[in-house]
């Protein structure tokens, strides 16, 4: 950070796909550059290494999606399959965004859809109030324990499947570029990070975390968390970087 100055900022996620981000807003607003690399990649599982987990797709009446990578691996192994989920399955997104995403493989309104409020534990919520189905959570070779935890304590019929791998992206192109902020997503973020560069110091650089289990891979990682979202004050990451990024330019 030259002057001490807050004025590049790095992205782990893809670029978005509008102009209409408030990233870009927040780039604006004050003076910075925003760039975008996603440190993770999807990798889909085939329908053999699938049939290896033993699960019987048909056998479940409740499906669980936490992210729009479940509902497309989900739905792309039925077809591989040549399964045709019933009428009846009720699915448990875990926000709006995710159940509106479903109308790309199916017809919600005539759909049995049960929606979260933001996170997975809000799902949860809704969840225990269908004890009776028997659930399957589609979801990658990384995934928070909360879902796995709380159907296990609540002794929910229950089973999770990897349909997809994350993998670490190749992140070479950034080998003598500086930030002032990296902000990361998830523990596959991190474990991209010293993937591609295994001396990585963070020495000047400032580091934002999204969420709990991130942050412990931050500073399990011997990093430090210096930005931290969510939080009541900045319950998005926008709004923790700004107020970050405010009151140090201001020095």
């Amino acid at each position: 950070m030259k002057n001490g100055k807050i004025k590049k900022l790095l992205i782990s996620q893809p670029k978005p796909e509008t102009e209409k981000s408030p990233y870009y807003d927040l780039a604006k607003r004050l003076s910075l550059t925003v760039d975008f690399r996603p440190f993770i990649a999807v990798s889909p599982i085939n329908h053999k290494e699938f049939k290896s987990q033993k699960v019987n797709i048909s056998e479940h009446t409740a499906i669980i999606l936490n992210s729009r990578n479940s509902v497309d691996h989900f739905f792309r192994m039925c077809t591989e399959m040549k399964i045709e989920m019933p009428p009846e399955t009720k699915y448990f997104c875990v926000n709006d965004s995710i159940a509106n995403y479903l109308a790309k493989y199916i017809q919600v309104r005539k759909r049995k859809v049960f929606v979260g409020k933001s996170t997975e534990v809000e799902l949860l919520n809704v969840i225990k109030n269908h004890p009776t189905e028997n659930y399957l959570f589609p979801c990658s070779d990384w995934r928070k324990p909360d879902i796995e935890k709380f159907m296990k304590k609540s002794k929910f019929k229950y089973k999770e499947a990897f349909f997809y791998r994350i993998v670490s992206s190749d992140l070479s192109d950034l080998t003598n570029v500086n930030y002032d902020i990296i902000c990361f997503f998830s523990p596959a973020d991190i474990r991209s990070l010293f993937e591609n560069f295994p001396d990585f110091k963070q020495n000047n650089t400032l580091i934002a975390s999204w969420g709990a289990t991130t942050a412990k891979a931050i500073t399990d990682a011997e990093l430090k968390v210096n930005i931290m979202a969510p939080s009541p004050e900045s319950p998005s990451m926008i709004m923790a970087l700004e107020k970050y990024i405010e009151a140090n330019n201001k020095k």
